[in-house]
């Protein structure tokens, strides 16, 4: 709603597509599944303006990092920063070469406070299922 956007100052678009293609910035920050493999694929990364910078925080497999490099390579894309990559610890020898890339372990979470409530997280979601109820933090199955 109308009024929402403007609490926030944010903008609501009908699409992805619109989006990115309006967009200086694009902050990937969605989990893995099967619906957002590659949700940054080829076809997407072209809509994106050359002047515009893609980060992604997320999970390494929601880009398609072979057509990422070579719209980098090209410059059609000004930028990435990243802190995961499309094959795990595995990092695209070809990102490495790049100027307009930075490369970062995925680390945010590796502070004492952020590993302290990861932990007692895990207490909390084994304490509730051993009392018989459902976990907070349930895997839901049709996620993996």
């Amino acid at each position: 709603r109308p009024e929402q956007e403007a609490e926030v100052e944010a903008t609501y678009w009908d699409s992805l597509d619109q989006m990115v293609a309006r967009m200086d910035v694009v902050s990937v920050n969605c989990p893995h599944t099967p619906s957002t493999f590659h949700l940054m694929n080829a076809r997407r990364l072209k809509l994106m303006k050359p002047s515009a910078v893609i980060v992604n925080t997320s999970r390494g497999e929601v880009i398609d990092e072979n057509a990422l490099t070579r719209m980098l390579r090209a410059g059609e894309i000004a930028g990435a920063g990243l802190d995961v990559f499309e094959h795990g610890h595995e990092i695209n020898p070809r990102l490495r070469e790049l100027p307009n890339v930075v490369l970062l372990p995925h680390m945010g979470s590796a502070t004492v406070e952020g590993r302290v409530e990861m932990g007692e997280k895990v207490i909390i979601n084994i304490k509730t299922f051993a009392d018989g109820h459902r976990p907070p933090d349930l895997v839901v199955p049709g996620m993996l």
